[in-house]
């Protein structure tokens, strides 16, 4: 298929990435983040901290979505998920579920694993950052 595919397929995990997270980012601007700052709190770190889910939910995967500052869109995704995970599913990091066999934090690891190789393979061609002729080679 050439680099059109490819060009594709980059879209196309980017759309998977920043769009299916964009929804949790939704929830947290119509439910709150009390529970985040709960969890800070609880660990004893700021709360203030809690507002960054912002940023890891809402303004990188709009960015993903349209391919701008696509590499630290990613990275920025990524550690939401680390974040995410320390947070709220420690007790699960090593767990698989009864049902399927598949670890129980699928879900945190595809939203990482899937950051990561947007950092590392970048936007693609159907993106602003290649349009813009921008930095670093996708």
């Amino acid at each position: 298929m050439g680099g059109g595919g490819s060009d594709l397929g980059k879209f196309l995990l980017r759309l998977a990435v920043g769009g299916l997270m964009i929804g949790h980012g939704i929830n947290k601007i119509s439910n709150g983040i009390e529970g985040i700052e709960g969890m800070l709190d609880a660990k004893g770190l700021p709360t203030f901290i809690a507002y960054g889910v912002y940023v890891g939910e809402i303004l990188a995967p709009a960015l993903l979505l349209v391919g701008l500052k696509t590499r630290l869109a990613a990275l920025v995704l990524a550690g939401n998920m680390v974040a995410a995970v320390y947070l709220a599913h420690m007790d699960d990091l090593f767990k698989l579920n009864d049902y399927s066999g598949a670890p129980v934090l699928e879900l945190q690891l595809f939203y990482f694993l899937g950051a990561l190789a947007i950092m590392l393979i970048g936007p693609g061609r159907m993106s602003i950052d290649e349009r813009k002729g921008g930095g670093v080679p996708g």
